[in-house]
């Protein structure tokens, strides 16, 4: 996959799981009648025996591959995420989490991409939801090649996960050899000025909105924060002491998401400023995607601007500690 080229992260999850599933003849598919969207059709057909289409049951979904979890298979629950969230809500934390089953659930149109369908389908709430269980691991790929890496490290990694993907197509950042490890962000570029840390398809807009910066001599860490639970709290905190003002970008409604589990460890940590961009705590409503994120604020101007927002508060409190000094 060449870098620049635009695809949907849910056909990394398709891709991989039919790699993996032949891998491993313990990983299953339950699937909640939406395959073609979700991208389970070619594992379907590759591995039969390893499917089941529950029809449009999503909390007999999580019944039924928590049961298969008991018997040491690897299921991955596939859905729209907001029905894999909330509409599967009780079942994840009573069946999946609270037992501690090694469950995955992989669902696609996640944030504003579902567009055009409407609030109904648009999953603002699901990671903010879902990091409050315990037990729940919380991730969002940025592009196809962390969404490929990441459904194999989940697939590895023992215990309950909510792996979040886009309906909408987003470029690529990532060359096919770079690592991934669930719980440690990455970091795409380094600086001094300020931090953009972001998660999923708003980590191309952060890459941007740095190189916006960049040409105005203001220098952005960029941090991929691909998993929001459980947090790199040492990626936050060297922000925090090196750098001390941080702007988080999500798809995702600002309250409960990336940019609340950051502020929780500038608070612990007494000091630091930072910005939330995301969805600002409001349904969407049918639109296309890149217009909802306008919408929301969520675009390169915006991160650049609140950025250097922040950037001013720090000269304009530097020059006041100077004239007290003197």
């Amino acid at each position: 996959m060449e870098k620049g080229q635009l695809v949907a992260t849910r056909n990394g999850f398709g891709d991989e799981i039919v790699a993996i599933g032949k891998e491993n003849r313990d990983i299953y598919v339950i699937d909640a009648d939406i395959g073609k969207s979700c991208k389970t059709g070619a594992f379907a057909k590759a591995l039969p025996g390893q499917y089941l289409n529950v029809g449009i049951a999503e909390q007999n979904c999580a019944g039924v591959a928590a049961g298969l979890a008991t018997t040491g298979k690897v299921p991955f629950v596939v859905t729209y995420a907001v029905f894999g969230s909330l509409r599967m809500c009780e079942q994840i934390r009573q069946e999946i989490c609270y037992p501690n089953l090694n469950v995955k659930i992989a669902c696609s149109h996640g944030g504003l991409t579902p567009a055009n369908d409407g609030a109904s389908h648009q999953a603002i709430e699901d990671m903010g939801v879902l990091r409050t269980i315990p037990n729940m691991t919380v991730i969002m790929p940025a592009d196809y090649v962390a969404a490929r890496k990441l459904v194999r490290e989940a697939a590895n990694t023992y215990g309950p996960m909510f792996l979040r993907f886009t309906r909408d197509s987003v470029p690529v950042i990532y060359d096919e050899d770079q690592a991934f490890e669930i719980g440690r962000a990455i970091k795409l570029r380094d600086g001094k000025d300020v931090a953009l840390i972001a998660v999923g398809d708003t980590v191309r807009l952060a890459i941007e909105a740095a190189e916006a910066l960049h040409r105005e001599g203001i220098e952005a860490r960029v941090l991929d924060m691909h998993t929001i639970k459980p947090l790199d709290t040492q990626a936050v905190n060297a922000c925090i002491e090196n750098i001390g003002r941080i702007v988080t970008v999500e798809d995702h409604n600002i309250l409960n998401g990336l940019g609340s589990a950051v502020c929780e460890c500038v608070a612990e940590a007494g000091k630091g400023r930072v910005r939330r961009i995301g969805v600002q705590d409001c349904f969407g409503q049918s639109a296309p995607y890149e217009r909802l994120l306008a919408m929301n604020g969520i675009t390169v101007e915006n991160i650049a601007a609140q950025a250097k927002s922040l950037l001013q508060l720090f000269i304009k409190k530097y020059k006041i500690k100077r004239r007290m000094k003197e």
